[in-house]
């Protein structure tokens, strides 16, 4: 397990089989889920799953997904993290994208780019990777805007999975 990273408000560590809960309240939420797909799980067994999916990441890509913990409560917010993504998007393969997803009680307080500066300069300084890139929602204006604070770059617009994408970047300047 790789050592959690700390921000003024937050814990980022590896996703751990106790945060269950949290992820189900998470994606059985609706609203969480107007942006990418559209279906929220409806079983906790889902978000078991899930779980064990993120933890296969880590295994086989020393990356992924990892849980986002207010620190003044210990409480699972959602995840945010650096993923590498095998599945050819917008013509891209083997590539790594940063994301995130919160508990929608959660949603504009700031933890998402909080949460993703610190996963910009753990990919930029100590994975060394030459790029970031993230997609979203065309219609997302929240999330794109949090890429753009985060410093990414819109890039274009493109169809994935029937619906219209948006596609960022940002280089690493230390390469």
């Amino acid at each position: 397990m790789k050592e959690p990273i700390e921000t003024n408000r937050l814990i980022l560590r590896e996703v751990l089989s106790t945060d269950v809960e949290g992820m189900f309240e998470l994606d059985s939420n609706p609203n969480v889920h107007i942006y990418i797909g559209k279906k929220p799980v409806v079983d906790i067994e889902e978000s078991r799953n899930y779980i064990v999916n993120l933890q296969q990441q880590y295994k086989d890509h020393g990356t992924g997904r990892w849980a986002v913990v207010l620190k003044e409560t210990n409480e699972f917010i959602g995840w945010s993290g650096i993923k590498f993504i095998t599945d050819e998007i917008n013509n891209h393969k083997d590539f790594y994208e940063i994301g995130y997803r919160f508990i929608e009680k959660h949603w504009g307080k700031g933890y998402a780019t909080e949460a993703g500066k610190a996963f910009i300069d753990y990919a930029f300084n100590v994975m060394k990777v030459e790029a970031l890139y993230a997609y979203a929602d065309e219609g997302n204006d929240n999330s794109r805007k949090i890429l753009e604070k985060l410093g990414l770059q819109y890039v274009n617009t493109f169809e994935h999975e029937e619906e219209m994408e948006v596609w960022y970047k940002l280089k690493n300047p230390n390469v």
